[in-house]
């Protein structure tokens, strides 16, 4: 392999140092911890689900980063088609093209399972980019852990690694680059296992830019939501748990989705899609009536799911879910490809009026005033940093 510098040779290597590097096989363990991690005792339902909705959406993992990116100029130069805040951002490319890009980590579900969190921050990446309408076509990682002399750190790195490779391999979307940050420990102990996946995505003709939502535009779901609390938001900021099974992919199905997904926004059906992940369904319906300044009804019993708690129902990080939004008149085209394909899906709700609702039949499960959750969600990351 030779690299030049117009005329002058400044590298020459052979091509079998490069693409085959020196291996090194350290002692590796699985956690003692992990022995017991999922079998936790289920905490009870709050009485009142509002009260933690509105709490929920005031976690600064969950809040609005709007006050950190606005520190600096986020939207110098003029590629910037769709800006942070999004699912993803776009940019626009010379030659009529555009690149999706996100990044997501979940240090909470690699440190309750490395192998099944590292393939969920890769599939929610994905999922991300697809909501701007883009194919994914490559990935970086930033893997950062604490001393790999440790056996059992060294086996969660050996995990994660192993986990970015099955995924990449199934998707085939190629990795073009990354970085390690090892021995990241304090007196305390090391950091939890912290893979951040970057994934990158094509749009051939035009992304989806986010339309506004009107008075009786529909809510479908697609996925699965399942008793999948372990490493949640919920469990962590609500009931101070650390623990419980962690959420899975089925990589089969979530390329189902994921394509079905894709061709329903190229179709221009969708006005709107948003990933179902951090904080679960709750949160996710809750953002798109924050952002867009109205209210909906949601129905629990509709959702497709396995038997599930109201707060599990709502606060479950299940990955290959998807909401769409759409308008009426375009529900039967949408239902169709959606039930020609065998997606998992249902008409959730749809939106109307000033109040966030979620109903079981004929009973409020939650009402949440849309200002009282944009006053949450917008101030709260401020306000800890300015307060403390």
């Amino acid at each position: 392999m030779k690299v030049n510098l117009n005329k002058n040779t400044v590298a020459n290597l052979p091509s079998q140092v490069v693409a085959n590097a020196p291996l090194l096989d350290r002692p590796s363990s699985k956690p003692k911890y992990m022995q017991n991690i999922e079998k936790i005792k289920k905490p009870k339902m709050p009485q009142d689900l509002s009260k933690t909705l509105l709490r929920m959406l005031s976690n600064p993992n969950i809040a609005s980063k709007h006050w950190v990116y606005t520190q600096y100029d986020h939207e110098v130069g003029i590629r910037t088609v769709v800006k942070p805040g999004s699912d993803g951002s776009v940019l626009r490319l010379d030659n009529g093209k555009f690149l999706a890009a996100k990044i997501d980590g979940n240090s909470k579900h690699c440190y309750v399972n490395p192998r099944d969190g590292v393939i969920g921050c890769f599939d929610e990446a994905c999922r991300n980019v697809i909501c701007t309408g883009a194919t994914p076509i490559g990935m970086v990682d930033h893997l950062q852990f604490g001393n790999p002399e440790d056996p059992e750190i060294f086996w969660t790195f050996k995990e994660s690694v192993q986990a970015i490779t099955d995924y990449a391999k199934y998707f085939k979307i190629p990795c073009v680059g990354g970085k390690v940050s090892l021995y990241n420990e304090t007196d305390e102990g090391p950091i939890k296992p912290t893979p951040l996946i970057g994934v990158l995505g094509l749009i051939e003709k035009k992304p989806l830019i986010p339309q506004k939502i009107d008075n009786g535009d529909v809510i479908i779901i697609l996925g699965v939501t399942k008793d999948e609390l372990g490493g949640s938001e919920y469990y962590e900021y609500v009931h101070d748990i650390v623990g419980g099974k962690c959420p899975t992919v089925d990589m089969k199905l979530s390329k189902k989705i994921q394509d079905a997904v894709l061709d329903l926004i190229q179709s221009g059906v969708v006005k709107v899609t948003h990933d179902c992940s951090k904080g679960g369904l709750g949160i996710a319906v809750s953002k798109l009536c924050i952002t867009n300044d109205i209210g909906c009804v949601v129905s629990l019993e509709k959702i497709p799911s396995e038997k599930l708690h109201h707060d599990e129902l709502l606060f479950s990080e299940s990955h290959s879910r998807f909401l769409l939004v759409i308008k009426p008149g375009d529900e039967k085209k949408t239902m169709a490809l959606l039930e020609t394909r065998a997606i998992p899906h249902a008409r959730a709700g749809k939106f109307s009026g000033k109040d966030i609702v979620f109903q079981e039949k004929t009973s409020t499960v939650i009402r949440v005033r849309v200002d009282k959750a944009q006053e949450k969600w917008l101030n709260s990351l401020g306000a800890l940093v300015t307060h403390g």
